[in-house]
């Protein structure tokens, strides 16, 4: 995964918690649970689309 490992993952998260603050962190989470949502809803939408054809 581009070469990240645990230390390198948990130093990016702890400059993210400074930058953004402890209150925006969930609001930023569900955000993006939701957009991987949705894009993988839109895959499978594609995928059907494309074995019906």
């Amino acid at each position: 995964m581009f070469g990240l490992g645990i230390p390198e993952l948990v130093i990016i998260l702890v400059i993210i918690f400074f930058l953004f603050g402890a209150k925006r962190l969930p609001e930023m989470g569900k955000g993006i649970g939701e957009a991987i949502k949705g894009f993988k809803s839109s895959m499978k939408e594609d995928d059907t689309k494309k074995k019906e054809a």
